[in-house]
């Protein structure tokens, strides 16, 4: 994620949250909970990507890293707290979730995500980053749809921009790139040395 307040994390696809990756606040990444993980109490960081409320004091929102997206619910069960806080959980919020892997009914399986079979059943929530200033957003992209809005409008907005996932693969290949070339040029004996530092 890039954004105020987010931090960028490597992708890995669906693979499990390695020691270097995982942090003191995060247990695991939002593109990698299975049914293999039912019952264990996990902590996620994201962007909120969808909100969506069902009536009857249930809200769903689907969290997103660039690793993938989990879906978190929020029900009558869930600390009175975390009911009300999610009252003011606006998309595109950088959020820390705590709570316990579930497996969703058969009929509530999404198969069009990998973490599709289970959801987070939220036992505590803290907003990091919201959006300020004027809400709905000026600018959300819907790649799924198609909708990345205009060139002009994508730059003046690029902290939103580059949250993409198209934009983020870009970046992760460059760094890659980057990476490898300089660990090539290190094997080779060569220095990497900042200019100011020869004047």
């Amino acid at each position: 994620e890039i954004s105020e307040g987010a931090t960028v994390y490597e992708e890995t696809g669906n693979q499990s949250v390695t020691q270097g990756q995982m942090t003191s606040l995060r247990t695991h990444t939002c593109g990698e909970l299975r049914h293999s993980h039912e019952g264990q109490q996990v902590t996620l960081h994201g962007w909120v990507h969808a909100i969506r409320e069902v009536g009857g004091g249930v809200t769903f929102l689907v969290l997103r890293d660039r690793y993938g997206l989990t879906q978190i619910t929020v029900d009558n069960t869930c600390p009175e707290s975390v009911q009300q806080l999610v009252k003011e959980v606006r998309r595109e919020s950088v959020l820390e979730i705590s709570g316990v892997v579930s497996s969703r009914g058969q009929l509530a399986i999404n198969k069009n995500m990998p973490t599709g079979e289970i959801e987070v059943k939220a036992s505590n929530m803290v907003i990091l980053s919201a959006p300020s200033g004027l809400y709905p957003l000026p600018y959300v992209a819907d790649e799924a749809r198609g909708d990345i809005g205009s060139e002009e409008l994508r730059l003046r907005h690029r902290y939103l921009d580059l949250r993409r996932p198209n934009l983020q693969h870009n970046i992760m290949v460059r760094h890659r790139a980057a990476l490898a070339a300089r660990r090539y040029l290190d094997s080779r004996g060569f220095l990497e040395i900042e200019t100011p530092y020869l004047t």
